[in-house]
């Protein structure tokens, strides 16, 4: 009877599937915010196939190649150099640059892809060269530098970017300073004592992009099939600025002229000291590796002859390893957003400041919360970083993640911060609708490189093509084969050789073996 019961007996209902979080600002549910990051982190990630690696790779190769050539016809950059090569253009907040001058450029319609390049043009690695950073004229996260203390071959080959202390000063100004070198150490004396040894930010620039054009105009006018071609060299305030056809690709190059130090520095000691969230993910060698100076002066009335800007770009790609992966997606969602209504006016306000609170935030929340893997949680983040900028503007304060004491935002009116803040909210409002409207832009990006591909048959530019801008057969069957090869053979190295007096008998090279 009892078996018959429970038979009988009416099931329990199936637990009710938990509701999406909502949003109270915007009425968006999380979970549908959340599908819309995903969607357009996806889309914008790409279709990062075998023909697109291999385009990437010969563009990489030719900005080598390119300032292997700038040694030789210059002789100044270091022998032995250390690049340190990022991924995304510099208007993609990978720097702490001067958004005023980094120039217009649309993904889809100008590029395709873009990647930054720190070019040292000054390699201070050697423990036992002294360097004189001399920060008294400068805000917090700004330091003049002095090659006073270095060898009589790196004074000789830099003398041309080097600056004297011309001023004329007031009796007070000359009295101050009088009493500041009283007692003070050498490579810190006073102005009069550097005379002549300050490295000039825009000297190394205005040099920088003067050896680079000649370099591209040098190659331009040798070029060699299969060859990426300069499609435009721009300068950009501190940035060269270059756009490669290679193949089917536009890859857009920005170039930036830097002073690269081992160690870490003095002012930023404090920084190693607190908690963070990177702990015991990577060593603190691995995080502190080195910095850089950048060509890049404070924007509250700082002298661009003499001022550069520290940067920890070393430290930031071992640190974006450690964030979680729903964080990194609403990171991407939020640059891809704002990057829209931060375009025009530019206020001084940049992607990059966006970065600093992604490090800030991961410092704050616990990892749990970051990388908890419910549906809302992209959605979530990304609301959060929009409230937390929307903060750091409204109060005119976002503090340099390494350097604490620098507030990034100082320089911002109250009439600028005002356009941003109502900006910022406009988005706020219906996040939703943003994402949807960078999506839109995403595909008309990817749309747009599909239209390129096909017209120009995967064979890139007319630059590439033989002159009557007809591919020969031996040309075309040479691109299907190297495609083929690069299908069956994931991960590994690929090589053609090509007898420039026949072109119809190239010999492959995959890893050791040649067919």
């Amino acid at each position: 009877m009892d078996s018959l019961m429970s038979a009988v007996t009416p099931r329990s209902p199936a637990p009710a599937k938990k509701l999406s979080e909502v949003d109270f600002r915007s009425g968006a549910t999380l979970e549908q915010l959340s599908a819309q990051v995903s969607e357009l982190v996806l889309l914008e990630q790409g279709e990062f196939g075998d023909q697109t690696a291999l385009e990437v790779h010969t563009a990489k190769d030719f900005i080598f190649n390119m300032l292997g050539l700038v040694q030789k016809l210059d002789q100044r950059l270091p022998v032995a150099n250390e690049y340190l090569l990022l991924s995304g253009g510099a208007r993609e907040g990978v720097l702490d640059l001067n958004p005023e001058d980094l120039g217009d450029y649309a993904k889809g319609a100008d590029f395709d892809l873009d990647f930054t390049l720190l070019v040292p043009a000054l390699k201070l690695h050697d423990r036992n060269q002294p360097v004189t950073l001399d920060m008294r004229h400068s805000p917090p996260c700004h330091s003049w530098l002095s090659l006073r203390l270095c060898d009589s071959n790196i004074l000789s080959r830099w003398s041309i970017c080097c600056q004297e202390e011309n001023l004329i000063q007031t009796a007070d100004e000359e009295e101050e300073e009088a009493e500041m070198g009283k007692g003070s150490i050498p490579s810190l004396g006073s102005p009069q004592s550097l005379d002549g040894c300050y490295f000039s930010p825009t000297l190394v620039t205005d040099w920088f992009w003067g050896v680079v054009s000649e370099a591209v105009e040098e190659l331009r006018r040798s070029p060699q099939r299969g060859i990426p071609t300069p499609d435009r060299l721009e300068r950009n305030g501190p940035l060269t600025t270059i756009i490669l056809q290679a193949g089917s690709s536009r890859v857009l190059y920005d170039l930036l002229p830097v002073v690269s130090f081992r160690g870490w520095p003095a002012v930023a000691q404090g920084w190693l000291t607190a908690n963070h969230f990177w702990d015991g993910k990577i060593t603190e060698e691995e995080a502190i590796s080195g910095f850089y100076l950048l060509p890049c002066c404070s924007p509250l009335g700082g002298r661009p002859d003499r001022e550069w800007r520290l940067a920890f770009s070393r430290s930031e790609v071992q640190l974006k390893k450690c964030i979680p992966f729903p964080m990194a997606q609403a990171f991407q969602a939020a640059k891809a957003v704002l990057s829209r209504i931060l375009a025009r006016p530019r206020t001084g306000l940049s992607l990059y400041h966006l970065r600093t609170l992604l490090f800030w935030a991961c410092d704050r929340l616990p990892t749990a919360y970051l990388s908890c893997p419910d549906p809302d949680t992209p959605g979530r983040l990304l609301l959060g970083l929009l409230d937390d900028l929307a903060h750091c503007i409204l109060g005119k304060n976002c503090p340099n993640y390494f350097l604490p004491q620098c507030n990034m935002l100082e320089h911002l009116t109250d009439s600028q911060a005002l356009l941003v803040a109502r900006k910022l909210a406009h988005v706020r409002s219906d996040p939703s609708e943003h994402l949807r409207a960078a999506l839109d832009q995403a595909q008309q990006a990817g749309q747009l490189k599909k239209e390129l591909t096909s017209s120009t048959n995967g064979h890139g530019s007319p630059g590439h093509q033989p002159f009557n801008g007809i591919i020969s057969p031996s040309e075309d069957k040479l691109a299907q084969r190297l495609q083929q090869l690069v299908t069956e053979n994931p991960g590994k190295s690929i090589s053609v050789f090509l007898n420039p007096d026949d072109v119809t008998r190239p010999h492959f090279r995959i890893d050791d073996k040649f067919y």
